[in-house]
């Protein structure tokens, strides 16, 4: 069953790179006492990731962050190393990419997605989120993976 608006997180652990290396940080690390954006995407350097999704929460990270959020956080079903390789690649200073190596959070909020088809496994379906102390106030899902529309950030502007 997919999580709702309402509904709080998963508790979940998730991995981030740090100047000492990958770290574990969990549900409540990353949400609690928080307002995040959370975003997700199938994979990155993926071509809708990484040339329509993920460069609009770029270009209006300050625009978000000046709506009272405190972070904007992007997930995907990759490992740890390449998503600190995309955020270098991206200039994205501004967000923090949290590794869902094995999709377990993905499979926990019911957003996982069958990608074998292409050869990329289990992966995250693509979606935005506001989320405030661990809650699900806003969820956009997009209704197909190649679409980054309702999820995207002028939409999710909109939201806050």
């Amino acid at each position: 069953m997919t999580i709702q608006v309402g509904e709080s997180l998963p508790q979940v652990t998730f991995r981030i790179m740090t100047a000492d290396g990958p770290v574990a940080k969990t549900t409540d690390d990353l949400f609690k006492g928080r307002k995040v954006v959370l975003v997700a995407v199938p994979g990155a350097f993926t071509p809708t990731c990484h040339r329509n999704h993920l460069p609009g929460y770029v270009e209006n990270a300050d625009a978000i962050r000046a709506k009272g959020v405190d972070a904007i956080l992007v997930t995907a079903v990759n490992d740890v190393f390449v998503l600190d390789a995309w955020s270098k690649s991206t200039g994205a200073e501004a967000i923090e990419f949290l590794s869902d190596g094995n999709g377990d959070f993905a499979k926990a909020l019911g957003l996982a997605m069958d990608g074998s088809g292409f050869g990329l496994g289990t992966r995250s379906q693509r979606y935005s989120m506001i989320v405030e102390n661990g809650i699900v106030k806003t969820l956009n899902v997009e209704d197909a993976p190649a679409k980054a529309q309702v999820s995207g950030a002028e939409n999710l502007l909109k939201s806050l």
